[in-house]
């Protein structure tokens, strides 16, 4: 009875589109844990010179280890996981030899039960094998694209601070074949806010949500790359 039979696991790749909540989540958790929580972005452990990635992912451990209990998380994983292959370029191998080491420190974090590792993803099939294989990362949890029950939810939550007109409802925007993801309501219910203070209203009405879906997710001007709006 005194044997120790389950173990958490070593750490968490959270999965899916861009947008889907991953970031905010690894954030929801960080708040409400009494574990310290460390932030870095895939992109930032990619150097100029070769060295130096590795030595900073060498370096971030020791840190992650004074401050215990803790957690690390990597957002944009990908940056530094995707899949080896030959290659010539200085920069390939610079990147590869960054997630050699990650994977070495990874198994160095095994040892300990007050460390763990999550990391954040929109690209899981370009991961490397060894960095997702049982025993490394081996819980990958998916975030899949709301659906409509959830979308309401989430513009409920985004609206429960402002002020609706009689006929200000998110319901025809719900009711669209658009799928929405959670960082595009939030980007909708932000520019209809905008919108209102614009005109000196303090109500939010139905046109707003139609119009601010145009702004903020279709508008394209000449000169400005499709997704940018002015």
């Amino acid at each position: 009875l005194g044997i120790r039979w389950y173990k958490a696991p070593e750490g968490v790749i959270l999965c899916g589109p861009s947008g889907t909540g991953e970031t905010l989540l690894a954030n929801a958790v960080a708040n409400q844990s009494s574990a310290t929580f460390l932030r870095v972005v895939g992109s930032e452990l990619i150097q100029k010179f070769p060295g130096h990635g590795p030595k900073l992912v060498w370096k971030l451990f020791p840190v992650v280890e004074e401050h215990a209990p803790s957690t690390m998380f990597i957002d944009g994983i990908h940056a530094i996981g995707t899949k080896r292959y030959k290659s010539n370029s200085g920069g390939e191998r610079e990147i590869q030899q960054t997630m050699l080491e990650l994977l070495s420190q990874l198994d160095e974090v095994d040892l300990r039960d007050d460390m763990k590792v999550t990391a954040a993803t929109d690209q899981t099939e370009t991961l490397d094998l060894a960095l997702i294989r049982p025993g490394c990362i081996n819980r990958k949890p998916e975030f899949p694209r709301p659906d409509k029950k959830t979308e309401k939810y989430i513009f409920q939550i985004h609206t429960s601070r402002v002020m609706l007109a009689d006929d200000g409802t998110s319901d025809d925007l719900i009711m669209t074949k658009d799928d929405l993801l959670g960082a595009n309501i939030k980007a909708i219910c932000a520019e209809t806010g905008v919108m209102a203070f614009r005109e000196c209203r303090m109500k939010v009405t139905n046109e707003d949500f139609k119009k601010s879906k145009e702004n903020a997710l279709y508008k394209k001007q000449e000169g400005i790359p499709e997704g940018l709006y002015i």
